[in-house]
Order: C-alpha cells, then sequence, then structure tokens
C-alpha cells in the first residue's frame, strides 16, 4: 500500500489526538492577535482558509505568498495552504520592497497578505488579492460555513516556495514538494526527540525553511508552540520560563544574545536542564557552544542543511561517548555540523565541495530549469559548500567554497580564523576574508567588532591567533568595525565585506 505522504498528516494527527490541547500562543499584545488556539481550532481554521481560496478563485496549484514576522496566522498558512493543494510563499519580510515585489511577482502569486507592520512599506506590492493579516485576512479568506472543495493528495506536489537570501543575485524560488516536508520534520522529529510534552518557541523565523519542518513535527506529536515575533535575549528568558519551554531552533547570533542577557538574569536561568536548542545558518565558536551548556544548563544540537535540502541534512547532539569529556571537548565535538540525517547521503568531490542525495532535496528551482541542472547535476545536490567527512563519519563544513582563502598557495578556512578570533575575550564579532595581495595573492584580513567595553589592539589579536595556528592562517591585518553585516538568518554577507577590497577587478581571486 502506498498513501501519499502530506501536510495534512500533522494537522490531522493533532486535531485527533489532541483537539483540546493549546497548539499555537500567538504573540500577545499585538494587533488582532488569537491569543492561545487549540489544535481542533487550528484545523477548523485551516479547513475554513480552504473554503475560502475556493470562493476567492484561487485554484490548486496557484500561489499565495505571505510577508509576515512570525505570527499564529502565518502558521495556520504553512498547514492551510499546502493543505487543499495551494503553493505558499513565505517570503523574509526583512527585504526591501523591491526584492519582496520581486519575489511575488516571479512566483506568480495570486494574493499577498502583509503584515500590518509592513503594510505602509509595502504599498507598491500587490497582487490580483492583497490582504493585511489580522481581521481583514480573516473577513476575506476563512468561510465557516463552507465545505471546501476535496483536493486529491499528491506528496509530489509542490507545498511551499522558499526563496533564497540572494545575497549575490536574484533569490531563486526552492520548490518543497510535500514529500520533502513530511521526511525533513519526521527525521528532524525523530533526531531531536519532539515529543507530545514539548513546548516549542518560534525563535527561528517561520519564513526560513518553514521554520525548519518544526511546526509540523511538533504539531503531529501533539506539543505546544510559542509565537515569538522579535527577538531578543531577556524576552526569550522570560518566555522560556512562563511557559516552560522546552525547544527552540536559531541562528547562533539567536544563543549569543540569550547569553548576554543571562548576565543581568535575577535569579537562575529557566529552563535549565530542561531546554534544548537547535542551531544552524552558521556554525557557532566551541566558546559559545561551552557557555550554553554552563552558563544556561541547555543541551545544544546543530544542524547543517540549506534551503534546497527542507533543509536537515545533518545532526549533531549529545551522545554516551560524549558523557566523560570535560565542556571544552564536548563543544569541540559539537561544533562539528554532524553525521548524516537519517536518510541522507553525504560526500564530497575531488574539489571539496559537499554532495548530498536525500528525500528532503527540492524538487527544482522555480521557472529556473537551467538552474536546476546545475544543482542537481549528476543526481547528487550540490550545496556550493566546501567541508570534510571526518574518520567518524561527521561533515564539518569548512567554509563557502567560494570563501576559502588561497594564500601562498595554501587553503585557508576563514571559519577556523574566526573561531580563534572569537576566543579573544575582547571580541563580540569577527568575520574573516581575503583580500588581494601582490605577494601571497590573497592575504588573510580580519574584521573585528570589540565588546561594549573591551580593549584590544590589533597586535593583541594576531598574537592570541598566532599562539594556536599555523602561520599562513594568522590574519596579516586586523582592522575594527562598528559592526558585520548579516542575513536575515544569521549568515555573514561577507559579498558586502569583500566589496570595497576587490573594486574594480573582473574576479574575486588573486
Amino acid at each position: 500500500m502506498r498513501v501519499p505522504l502530506t501536510v495534512r498528516d500533522f494537522l490531522d494527527r493533532a486535531e485527533t489526538a489532541y483537539p483540546e490541547r493549546i497548539g499555537i500562543v500567538d504573540e500577545p499584545g499585538t494587533r488582532d492577535s488569537l491569543g492561545s488556539v487549540t489544535w481542533g481550532e487550528v484545523a477548523r481554521r485551516a479547513r475554513a482558509y480552504g473554503a475560502g481560496l475556493d470562493a476567492l478563485g484561487i485554484a490548486p496549484g496557484e500561489r499565495i505568498a505571505v510577508v509576515s514576522h512570525n505570527a499564529s496566522r502565518l502558521q495556520e498558512l504553512l498547514f492551510a495552504a499546502p493543505y487543499h493543494g495551494r503553493i505558499l510563499v513565505p517570503v523574509n519580510f526583512r527585504l526591501h520592497a523591491d526584492e519582496i515585489r520581486y519575489i511575488v511577482e516571479h512566483s506568480g502569486a495570486s494574493a499577498v497578505l502583509v503584515d500590518p507592520e509592513l503594510d505602509g512599506s509595502l504599498a507598491s506590492v500587490t497582487a490580483k488579492h492583497r490582504f493585511v493579516i489580522g481581521a481583514e485576512s480573516d473577513e476575506a479568506m476563512l468561510r465557516f460555513d463552507t465545505e471546501p472543495a476535496p483536493w486529491e493528495p499528491d506528496e509530489d506536489a509542490t507545498a511551499t516556495i522558499n526563496y533564497t537570501s540572494g545575497t549575490t543575485a536574484r533569490p531563486k524560488g526552492v520548490q518543497i514538494t510535500h514529500r520533502n516536508i513530511w521526511t525533513d520534520a519526521v527525521t528532524f522529529g525523530l533526531h531531536t526527540s519532539v515529543t507530545d510534552r514539548d513546548v516549542f518557541l518560534h525563535t527561528l523565523p517561520m519564513f526560513h525553511c518553514n521554520g525548519w519542518g518544526m511546526p509540523y513535527v511538533v504539531a503531529g506529536m501533539g506539543g505546544t508552540q510559542v509565537v515569538i515575533r522579535k527577538i531578543d535575549g531577556a524576552e526569550i528568558l522570560r518566555r522560556v520560563a512562563q511557559h516552560g519551554l522546552t525547544l527552540a531552533c536559531g541562528a547562533p547570533a539567536v544563543w549569543s544574545a540569550v547569553l548576554d542577557a543571562a548576565q543581568d538574569w535575577d535569579g537562575e536561568i529557566p529552563g535549565r536542564d530542561r531546554m534544548r536548542i537547535v542551531c544552524a545558518g552558521a556554525p557557532p565558536p566551541s566558546r559559545t557552544i561551552a557557555r550554553i551548556e554552563e552558563e544556561l544548563g541547555w543541551e545544544f544540537q546543530q544542524i547543517y542543511g540549506l534551503t534546497e535540502t527542507s533543509p536537515l541534512l545533518t545532526h549533531n547532539a549529545h551522545r554516551a561517548e560524549y558523557d566523560t569529556l570535560s565542556g571544552e571537548e564536548r563543544a569541540q565535538r559539537l561544533s562539528r555540523a554532524g553525521a548524516p540525517a537519517l536518510g541522507a547521503r553525504i560526500r564530497t568531490d575531488e574539489t571539496g565541495e559537499v554532495l548530498v542525495r536525500s528525500n528532503t532535496v527540492m524538487e527544482g528551482y522555480w521557472s529556473d530549469p537551467d538552474a536546476t541542472a546545475k544543482a542537481l547535476d549528476g543526481g547528487w545536490f550540490h550545496t556550493g559548500d566546501g567541508g570534510a567527512v571526518d574518520s567518524d563519519g561527521f561533515l564539518t563544513i569548512a567554509d563557502r567554497k567560494k570563501d576559502v582563502i588561497i594564500t601562498g598557495g595554501e587553503n585557508v578556512s576563514s571559519i577556523e580564523v574566526e573561531d580563534r578570533l572569537f576566543s579573544h575575550p575582547a571580541v563580540a564579532e569577527c568575520a574573516v576574508i581575503g583580500v588581494p595581495d601582490e605577494k601571497w595573492g590573497e592575504l588573510v584580513l580580519g574584521l573585528v567588532v570589540l565588546a561594549d567595553g573591551a580593549a584590544a589592539t590589533e597586535a593583541d589579536l594576531i598574537a592570541h591567533c598566532r599562539s594556536s595556528l599555523a602561520g599562513y592562517k594568522v590574519p596579516k591585518r586586523i582592522e575594527f568595525r562598528e559592526s558585520i553585516p548579516r542575513t536575515a538568518t544569521g549568515k555573514i554577507q561577507k559579498f558586502l565585506l569583500r566589496k570595497s577590497f576587490w573594486e574594480g577587478r573582473d574576479k574575486q581571486i588573486n
């Protein structure tokens, strides 16, 4: 027997097994907040969305774009649109209006829903139907008195189109199928041990890889999900205490903010020995991992993946073999991307690029067959990341391939140098890039943001690196900055940092 694996499976189970349990806790104090909603009510609203889409003439296969901060209604649409055969396009709300307009137009969205906070700045973003999320969208899209038209489940149908961050070019629309989402969510839930006792905090933007699939698996297992719209370290700690949180996902910057807030927290840190966090987006320094476990008492886990892989590819967490290790040794092992997730196949090619095969790999790029063929060449997805698989079978990401610095014929991983720089107590943020040099081809340059009230000289930081790095890896120069540019998901925008150094050159290699 073959039964299609679709998004509706997760909400159907939540409604069947946990109809009276609080499913989603919306952000309090916001316009038209839904408050606390049971899984039974979430499912009822999802069916009402289906009937509403029928009434609006938005047929299965058509796209619905949503530009929103984390919100209960956004999570409902992650279920409701694919549940009824439509395709949801969750858009990064931090993008410029021109970029958002491009995504809405490129996806061919029949409708666009806009967060009330963004309505004014996105006035130029339109589609056949445009609604402000809240009472207006509810009135236009919810039909509680009508049954939605049936949709024949198809696990190979596109469920969402998630646009890549577009740090160097126009963003590409990644087609994620029902099968992709189902495999990612269930596998992620297995690796992170999700149960009906979990209370999950949406510290990760829901637009990013559909919240990595967590909204689906936590629903399917009957857990409760708490919405947080804006990231603040102290507020995260308050939510952990208020809701008895057990699980959250996010980029390293999120957990650094929590660590900072914990320094001024009055009393015991909430969630100690209960909270587990999953980190991705960029490899965090091992010092940060050790601090999370020692200062917060939270369990640290790490994954590696991309929008094109739904995203789960690897997972790294505590194992019995780590029990006798020191905190520093354990943090070093947890800093690796991890072992392949269940069902994933990972290898590197002769250039060091990480190649993967998995049921979580996308169908392709929306309306871009050439980019799709290139990315999936040879039956493997080409990640564009450089890395290595060690003797334990664990993947370590060395860098984006284009970020590898070649100096004097030697390859330098910027992440390794950044990790060392970050271990200096005066360093709050840092990035390492290669810049043109007549003698070495490229030299290693460290860009550093100092911690508030801290002091360090260029010579201090170079000496700190030299104490543990090979000579050719040590930065030849250090420049101090006020901030380091990052994408919405926490990745350093190195192309912006390189721009001034490589201006006027045809290539950004030397």
